[in-house]
C-alpha cells in the first residue's frame, strides 16, 4: 500500500511539473472579423496546441480604446508572451512599456508599431510588397494614367508601410499620377463607397489600389456598377479565399498572397523560440506571392462541401 501511495505521489508530481511548465500566450489582433485576422488566428491556435501552449485572447475589432484595455487585462494575467497586432502604430506605446517592465515579451504580428519596447514584428516586408504592387500596375496601364489610392486606417504602420512602398514604386513612372488618396476603416463597404467616389470624381482613372481584399473587392463592386471594369485595374492584398476567386473570375486583377494562417503559425514558433533562447532580427519576415490571373490557379482552394 505504502508503495502504491509513493508511486500515485510520483504520478502527481509529474502531473503538477507539466501543469506549471505549459506557458500561456496572450493574443491581441486587430480584428474579430476581418477574414484575415480569423484565419491568423487559426494558425496561432493550431501551432500553440501542437506546442502544448495556451492561449488568452482578446478582441478589439479596430477599436483602440478596446485593444488597450485588452492587453493591460493580459499583462494583469501574468501571460507569459504577448502577440499583438497593433491598430494604431504609437497608440499602444503604453502596453508595450507596461509589459517590458513586467517581463513579457510583446511582440507584433502583421501590423508593426513604433514603439521603442516592442521586442519584435513578425511582419511581411511592406515596402516591398507597395512596390511590387506599383510596379504591377504600372505595367498593366502601360506607365500612364491616373490612379486611385484606398489606403488603409490611418495611423496603422503596416499599412502606411504599403502605400508608401506603392507610392514610392510609382515615383519610377512619371506617366502615372495618384488623383485621389484616403485612408479609410478596412471594410468592403468603404471600398465601395470610395471607389464610387473615386470614379465620379476622376472617370478616367485607370487603376484602383486597394490596401487589402476587403477595400479591393468594395473598389471591384463599384467599377462592376460603373460597367468600367475592362477600363480599370483593381488591387487587393491578402489573399483570402474570395479575393483569390475574385482574381480567378476576372472581378479583381491582384491580390497579394500573404497565408495568415502560416503567419499565425510563424508568430508562434517565434515567441516559442524566444522562450527557448533564440536570438530574433527586429523583423522577422512571412513570405508573399502576387496572383494574378497567370498564377491563380495555384492558389484555388476547393470550396467546402
Amino acid at each position: 500500500m505504502r508503495k502504491s501511495l509513493a508511486a500515485l505521489a510520483v504520478v502527481a508530481t509529474i502531473g503538477l511539473a507539466g501543469a506549471a511548465h505549459a506557458k500561456t500566450i496572450g493574443v491581441a489582433l486587430a480584428s474579430d472579423t476581418n477574414p484575415f485576422y480569423i484565419a491568423m488566428l487559426k494558425g496561432i491556435e493550431m501551432r500553440a496546441e501542437q506546442l502544448g501552449y495556451k492561449l488568452s485572447v482578446v478582441t478589439a475589432e479596430e477599436d483602440v480604446a478596446r485593444q488597450l484595455n485588452g492587453i493591460n487585462d493580459l499583462i494583469a494575467k501574468g501571460v507569459d508572451g504577448i502577440l499583438a497586432s497593433p491598430i494604431d502604430a504609437k497608440a499602444l506605446c503604453s502596453a508595450f512599456d507596461k509589459a517590458k517592465a513586467a517581463g513579457i515579451p510583446m511582440m507584433a504580428i502583421a501590423r508593426g508599431s513604433a514603439c521603442k519596447a516592442q521586442l519584435l514584428h513578425i511582419a511581411v516586408d511592406e515596402i516591398r510588397v507597395g512596390r511590387e504592387i506599383a510596379e504591377w500596375t504600372a505595367k498593366q496601364v502601360g506607365g500612364r494614367g491616373k490612379v486611385a489610392m484606398l489606403a488603409g486606417p490611418a495611423g496603422a504602420q503596416a499599412f502606411m508601410n504599403f502605400a508608401r512602398g506603392y507610392e514610392e514604386g510609382l515615383k519610377g513612372h512619371p506617366g502615372i499620377q495618384v488623383v485621389y488618396r484616403q485612408e479609410l476603416a478596412l471594410t468592403r463597404e468603404m471600398g465601395l463607397k470610395h471607389g464610387e467616389d473615386a470614379l465620379v470624381a476622376h472617370p478616367d482613372v485607370k487603376a484602383i489600389y486597394g490596401a487589402n481584399d476587403e477595400l479591393g473587392m468594395g473598389a471591384a463592386q463599384a467599377v462592376a456598377a460603373a460597367g468600367k471594369k475592362k477600363d480599370v485595374i483593381v488591387t487587393g492584398m491578402n489573399g483570402i479565399p474570395p479575393a483569390v476567386r475574385a482574381v480567378k473570375r476576372g472581378a479583381m486583377d491582384l491580390t497579394v498572397v500573404l497565408n495568415p494562417v502560416k503567419w499565425g503559425i510563424l508568430g508562434v514558433d517565434t515567441m516559442d523560440g524566444h522562450f527557448k533562447g533564440s536570438k530574433h532580427d527586429p523583423r522577422v519576415y512571412v513570405g508573399h506571392v502576387l496572383v494574378d490571373k497567370s498564377n491563380v490557379d495555384k492558389f484555388i482552394r476547393p470550396k467546402k462541401k
